[in-house]
């Protein structure tokens, strides 16, 4: 297989010190580009189409594993004598830096069942996914303390991307999401908050939401919960929502 030669650009790389103009990160991002285009490289294919030393390219490939942007995904074998060439890939990690417009198909799938959902269909609606995603949460051990189980959902809500951790105030707890996954969304749908608070209120019964980003404006989403809330089963199905 033959790439294509490097035609002259020069890309930002996120990640690493600017060396030269850039060039290093030029280099390393047409890497990435080239596994785009290509689907996978060898380091001679990488060297071909970027006009430098295959010696270079093990070391810009070296840095971009750390990164955990490519990977090695196999050997290819040649006809006739010689080793086989190690074949490299992007990973999942890198995704991030091509284009994504998630947020905006997400916004107008949102903006379509709003125009011909009722509200009280959408909360329900709403509600349903707040329950699904909540379902994937550890369930409280027996005999675990409050401290444990916020422990226990703030790792889980961390996990899905909204930043979270917890504090001891004189008479109750605060719980802040301070990352919101899907902000760019929910500026345009604050109804989004639906699914927050009924989440919460299926991992932590007996939550009360102080604060929302999108409703309020605030930095972050808190909740406050009563140190004599006791650790009590989450709640389960819509009927128990308040």
């Amino acid at each position: 297989m033959r790439l294509s030669p490097p035609q002259g650009r020069d890309h930002a790389y996120p990640g690493g010190p600017r060396v030269k103009g850039g060039i290093v990160q030029s280099v390393r991002r047409r890497i990435t580009e080239i596994l785009k285009e290509q689907g996978a490289a060898t380091v001679a294919e990488l060297a071909h189409a970027l006009g430098i030393a295959q010696v270079s390219v093990r070391h810009h490939l070296d840095i971009l594993i750390g990164e955990d942007l490519i990977e090695l995904t196999g050997v290819r074998r040649h006809d006739g004598a010689g080793r086989p060439s190690q074949v490299y890939a992007l990973s999942r990690g890198a995704l991030a830096l091509f284009p994504q417009r998630n947020a905006q198909l997400a916004s107008n799938v949102l903006t379509e069942v709003k125009a011909v959902l009722p509200q009280d269909e959408l909360r329900e609606l709403l509600m349903r996914l707040a329950e699904r995603t909540a379902s994937e949460a550890p369930r409280p051990i027996p005999g675990q303390s409050l401290e444990e189980r916020l422990d226990q959902v703030t790792i889980f809500l961390t996990e899905k991307g909204y930043s979270a951790r917890w504090e001891a105030c004189d008479d109750h707890f605060e719980i802040h999401a301070c990352n919101c996954p899907y902000s760019e969304v929910a500026e345009q749908h604050p109804e989004l908050c639906i699914m927050d608070h009924t989440m919460m209120e299926r991992l932590l019964p007996d939550v009360i939401r102080l604060q929302s980003q999108a409703l309020h404006g605030s930095s972050r989403c808190t909740y406050l919960l009563k140190k004599d809330a006791g650790s009590r089963e989450p709640v389960q199905g819509l009927s128990e929502s308040r």
